[in-house]
C-alpha cells in the first residue's frame, strides 16, 4: 500500500475555492491502492490576523494561551477541505495535531517534535479515509497545545512521512521546484530536478525559503524523499533525497545568497590566546547569531576581529560590544550593514579540486570585491557588498554553466 503525505500552504489555501481546487487533485488521486494524508498551513492570513488580535487583547500575552489560538488557523483550513472531500464523494476525516498523535515538548511557540503516534491515522487509513491533519501544531506532556513555529506545517508533514514510513512527501507551495537560484536575479535560472538533503540544508541555511530548515534536517535524519511542487500547476517539481554516487557529476548545483548580514569590526585587541572568547562569549549570551568569523593576524601585539551578525541584531551586537568594553580591551569598533552573503552550493565539492579558484577569479574578473570568506565541505561562501549582489550571482552563474546543469 503506497502512502504519500501532501502539504499544502501559502496561497494555495488562501480561499474556498483553492481549497476546492486542491480538494479536485485528491479526487483524481484517491484509490484502493493508496492512502493520502494532507497537511494545511492557515488560511491566507489568518495567522497574521490572530497575532494582531492577540496583540490587541494583551501587551503580553501567555504563551500557553497564545499557542492556543494560533493553533486553530490551521484548524479552520482542515475542517474546511475535510467538507470539500466527502461532498465529492471522497470519505475524509480533519484532525488537528494532537489527534493525529504529534507529542512535543512544552516550547510554547517554538516545540519541538518528540513522538508520533501513528494509531489514529492507520485506524483511518483502514477506512480508506483521506486523513487531513492540522500543520504547525502538537500537544504536550501535560495536554496544552503548542505550536512549532516558523516553517512549522513543513516540519509536521515531514515528521508524519516520517512516522509513517511514507513512500514520499509533496510539499505543494507557490514554485515549481528549487532553482539554481532566485529567478528573479538571474534571469538564466533553472529548476533543478535532484537535490541531496545536505545541499537543501545549506540553502535552507543560506536564505533560500522554498523549504524551512527544521524540515530539511527532520527529512535527512529520517531519509525521507522530499518533493517540492507547484499547488497550481503540472510538473515534476524538484526532488530532494539522499546522496547518490552518480549525483556527484555535477560540480555547483546552486547559487545562495543572503541581504540580512551586516559586519562588525573591532581593531586593536590584544593578539593573545582567548581574545576570541572574550568578545564572543558576551555576544552569545546576549542570545546573538554569529556566522562568519576573521582575525587577522596583528602587529604590535594587536590584532583586528571582525564577524557578521544579521541586520536585525547588529545594533543590539554593538550595545554588548561597548558595554564589555574592558574586558575585550579594543581600540575602536565600526559596522557595515550594506552587506550580503553570496554562497555556492554542491555536492561536488567533495571530489573535485579548484572550485574555490574557480569561485575567486570570477569575481574578480567582474570587480566583485571580496570581504570575508568562509568554506563547508559543499559550500563556499563569501562576503561582499550589497550592490554587487546581482553582478556577482549572474557571473557566478554563467561561469558554472548552471543554465546547463542536469541533476
Amino acid at each position: 500500500m503506497t502512502i504519500i503525505v501532501k502539504k499544502f500552504g501559502g496561497s494555495s489555501v488562501s480561499s474556498i475555492q483553492k481549497l476546492k481546487n486542491i480538494a479536485k487533485t485528491i479526487v483524481l488521486e484517491k484509490n484502493s491502492k493508496n492512502n493520502i494524508l494532507i497537511v494545511l498551513s492557515a488560511m491566507g492570513n489568518t495567522t497574521d490576523e490572530l497575532v494582531a488580535m492577540s496583540v490587541k487583547a494583551s501587551k503580553s500575552p501567555n504563551p500557553r494561551d497564545y499557542d492556543m489560538l494560533l493553533s486553530t488557523g490551521e484548524q479552520v483550513s482542515v475542517s474546511l477541505l475535510s467538507m470539500i472531500l466527502n461532498d465529492l464523494g471522497v470519505e475524509a476525516i480533519s484532525l488537528t495535531g494532537w489527534q493525529a498523535g504529534i507529542q512535543t515538548d512544552s516550547a510554547n511557540t517554538s516545540a519541538r517534535i518528540l513522538d508520533i503516534n501513528t494509531k489514529r491515522i492507520k485506524s483511518e487509513f483502514s477506512k480508506s479515509r483521506v486523513v487531513v491533519v492540522a500543520g504547525f501544531q502538537g500537544l504536550d506532556s501535560q495536554y496544552n497545545i503548542s505550536t512549532l513555529g516558523r516553517g512549522g506545517s513543513d516540519t509536521t508533514a515531514v515528521a508524519l512521512a516520517a512516522a509513517l514510513k511514507a513512500n514520499e512527501c509533496q510539499i505543494y507551495t507557490d514554485v515549481d521546484g528549487v532553482y539554481t537560484t532566485d529567478p528573479r536575479v538571474c534571469s538564466k535560472a533553472r529548476k533543478l530536478d535532484v537535490l541531496t538533503y545536505e545541499e537543501m540544508l545549506e540553502m535552507s541555511g543560506l536564505g533560500s525559503k522554498v523549504l524551512q530548515l527544521r524540515s530539511v534536517e527532520f527529512a535527512s535524519k529520517y531519509n525521507v524523499p522530499v518533493r517540492v511542487l507547484h499547488a497550481h500547476r503540472n510538473g515534476s517539481g524538484t526532488l530532494i533525497k539522499k546522496e547518490e554516487k552518480k549525483m556527484e557529476g555535477a560540480l555547483i548545483s546552486g547559487i545562495a545568497f543572503t541581504k540580512d548580514e551586516a559586519e562588525v569590526m573591532i581593531k586593536g585587541v590584544k593578539d593573545q590566546p582567548g581574545v576570541a572568547a572574550k568578545i564572543l562569549g558576551p555576544i552569545g549570551e546576549a542570545n546573538i547569531e554569529i556566522d562568519m568569523i576573521v582575525q587577522n593576524v596583528g602587529s604590535n601585539g594587536l590584532a583586528d576581529f571582525t564577524f557578521t551578525v544579521s541586520r536585525n541584531t547588529l545594533k543590539k551586537a554593538l550595545q554588548v560590544i561597548d558595554k564589555n568594553k574592558k574586558t575585550m580591551m579594543y581600540d575602536s569598533v565600526s559596522s557595515k550593514s550594506n552587506i550580503v552573503k553570496v554562497s555556492i552550493v554542491g555536492v561536488g565539492m567533495r571530489s573535485h579540486a579548484g572550485i574555490a579558484s574557480k569561485m575567486f577569479k570570477c569575481l574578480a574578473k567582474n570587480k566583485v570585491n571580496i570581504r570575508m570568506i568562509s568554506t563547508s565541505e559543499i559550500k563556499i561562501s563569501v562576503v561582499i557588498d550589497q550592490k554587487n549582489l546581482e553582478l556577482a550571482v549572474k557571473a557566478l552563474h554563467n561561469e558554472f554553466k548552471l543554465e546547463k546543469i542536469k541533476k
